[in-house]
């Protein structure tokens, strides 16, 4: 272990789970961060658990808080999620499981544990080519937070610390990033995609992210 923290948003996704791989496999000590924000796919909180169990993270926090009191998101609203669209209308538009400033706050929970922890890097799953339209996952939008984190903090103002995202996924297709976590070790059957889970329990498979993870 190089004895670098690093800070990794953790959803339990495709994603999120290659990123934290990438960073156990670079020898951060990683403090997995995830969050029960009131989504309807609380079942990705069970797959994040089992995720960093895998990876032997020792510091997995899961933090409350309910963004259902915003709604404006077929993720924590009484909104139909969208199923069954074709890739090209995938590819189109922000959809409705877009979640109001979702990423921003979930980079500002982990920008302060950071800080806490003294640990100047933070690892985010972002992709910008298979992605669903959202507008917190592009790199120039993580380049402006980075450039707000260091404006932001006290130990970046104090000179003590310099922040840095890492979104190493962010210009890969789904298939590079399933090879990068496979070579890393990554066990997919842990992880979790679906966005509108059946009564059961059972992933609905028409979804967008249902459609996006690779069989």
């Amino acid at each position: 272990m190089t004895g670098k923290k690093a800070v990794v948003l953790s959803s339990g996704g495709v994603d999120s789970s290659t990123a934290l791989a990438i960073a156990k496999g670079e020898e951060y000590r990683v403090s997995a961060l995830t969050f029960r924000y009131g989504q309807r796919h609380q079942r990705e909180i069970e797959a994040a658990r089992q995720v960093a169990a895998f990876f032997r993270v020792e510091d997995h926090r899961i933090i409350d808080f309910d963004l259902r009191a915003i709604g404006g998101s077929a993720l924590t609203d009484e909104i139909e999620v969208p199923k069954g669209r074709s890739p090209q209308e995938i590819s189109q538009g922000i959809p409705t499981t877009y979640v109001p400033a979702r990423n921003t706050i979930f980079l500002s929970f982990a920008l302060a544990l950071a800080e806490k922890l003294g640990a100047e890097d933070i690892f985010f799953g972002a992709n910008q080519l298979d992605y669903s339209g959202y507008p917190d996952c592009r790199e120039e939008y993580i380049r402006a937070f980075e450039k707000m984190a260091n404006l932001a903090t006290k130990a970046c103002v104090e000179g003590k610390s310099q922040i840095k995202i890492h979104a190493p996924l962010i210009r890969m297709t789904k298939a590079e990033i399933i090879k990068k976590g496979l070579d890393l070790g990554v066990d997919y059957a842990l992880t979790w995609s679906c966005y509108d889970p059946t009564p059961e329990g059972l992933a609905c498979g028409r979804c967008d992210s249902c459609q996006l993870r690779p069989p």
